[in-house]
């Protein structure tokens, strides 16, 4: 949803499980938290604190986690 990010919860480079919380978003007045679809790296943060955001921009990129 479009929206204005307030934080991220992560940084690149962290370990991050499913269901963690990896940023916030204002949207509609109200503030909603995006958490993890899956384990995974931080790989990269495609927008800062205070940016406007479109309805489906993607906001980071994880790298799955390989267990061998």
């Amino acid at each position: 949803m479009p929206g204005q990010v307030i934080a991220f919860k992560v940084a690149v480079g962290d370990m991050v499980k499913q269901g963690e919380p990896l940023a916030v978003i204002e949207a509609m007045k109200i503030e909603h938290t995006i958490t993890a679809p899956t384990d995974g790296i931080v790989a990269e943060l495609l927008f800062k604190a205070g940016d406007l955001v479109a309805d489906g921009d993607e906001l980071l990129r994880l790298e799955s986690v390989v267990e061998a």
